[in-house]
């Protein structure tokens, strides 16, 4: 039987997402999907969710959400004081609702992006397999928008037999100052050697043009840097260097095409870090590998049990 928990405050974007929508970029259609990996992994773990079960993305809250039925929940990433029925639950667990209970959270302390699982996944329709939703080619999710209040989520009302919590290691803290390393792109050696030193060397910071398409760097910009190439093909972590010379980091949002240089590509398992970061967090770029991005992204795969091919 599905029942239908209500939205009574969205937040001012509160997505349904999953591990987005693969396969359809030769269409023009972006891969979307939850943008921290890590925390949404999580959520579905602790309640033994399928790994493509579909979850809330709770940006920066405020959120409320009424049940009527009974279900278990689970909350990960940035803490928003969670409550239910006004009693706290602790953030990176599961935890039991009652029928007609309400959770409720405040604006985030720290972190940006909350993700909140029910057992058994929210049963919205999959589009082209997948329930994740992107704004821009309004797909996914409920007509491919942002939660509104009054907006109705279906889910199979289940329970726990354990109500698990993610072990202390895996816990993130989120800080202002952020490390992304870099697999050098394909157009690495196109920019000049103090275009690229001087890339590394800096201290940027997350522009508030940021969004889920892409997270805009403002600070001293790279004094030269080739000129648009034709258009190709451009995936999350994509950092591309426009004419301003300040970078953009491609999230999962991203469009499929792109025509501005490459200098390189943010290790996927990285992403997940960048995804919680707020205005005004110190960034800084560490030159890595291709093997080790490759590595720690098939580890991650593996772990959360997601069969995706690196």
């Amino acid at each position: 039987m599905t029942e239908y928990a209500v939205v009574e405050r969205p937040g001012p974007l509160t997505l349904i997402q999953d591990c987005g929508r693969r396969g359809q970029q030769h269409l023009g259609v972006s891969v979307g999907g939850a943008l921290d990996s890590h925390a949404a992994g999580w959520a579905n773990r602790l309640l033994h969710n399928p790994p493509q079960a579909a979850l809330l993305e709770i940006c920066l809250g405020p959120f409320a959400l009424r049940f009527p039925a009974h279900t278990c929940i689970a909350i990960t990433g940035a803490d928003c004081g969670w409550q239910l029925d006004g009693k706290p639950l602790d953030n990176w667990r599961a935890h039991r609702v009652g029928a007609g209970s309400l959770l409720t959270g405040l604006t985030a302390t720290s972190g940006l992006r909350s993700y909140m699982a029910l057992a058994g996944g929210i049963l919205t329709p999959p589009v082209w397999g997948s329930r994740a939703t992107t704004v821009a080619e309004k797909l996914g999710g409920l007509q491919g928008a942002p939660l509104a209040r009054g907006d109705l989520l279906p889910y199979g009302p289940q329970q726990c037999n354990t109500l698990l919590a993610a072990p202390p290691g895996y816990v993130r803290q989120y800080s202002t100052e952020v490390f992304l390393r870099v697999a050098a792109s394909n157009q690495f050696t196109q920019f000049p050697p103090q275009s690229r030193r001087d890339f590394f060397s800096r201290n940027y910071r997350v522009a508030p043009e940021s969004d889920r398409m892409g997270v805009r760097m403002s600070g001293e910009p790279l004094g030269e840097v080739p000129g648009n190439m034709t258009s190709e093909a451009v995936a999350p972590g994509a950092i591309q260097i426009p004419g301003n010379g300040l970078p953009i980091v491609l999230m999962r949002d991203c469009q499929t095409i792109g025509g501005y240089p490459k200098l390189g590509h943010v290790y996927r398992v990285d992403l997940d870090r960048l995804a919680q970061a707020r205005p005004g967090t110190q960034v800084k770029f560490v030159l890595g590998s291709l093997t080790e991005s490759q590595a720690e992204l098939a580890a991650q795969l593996k772990f959360f049990g997601s069969g995706q091919r690196v």
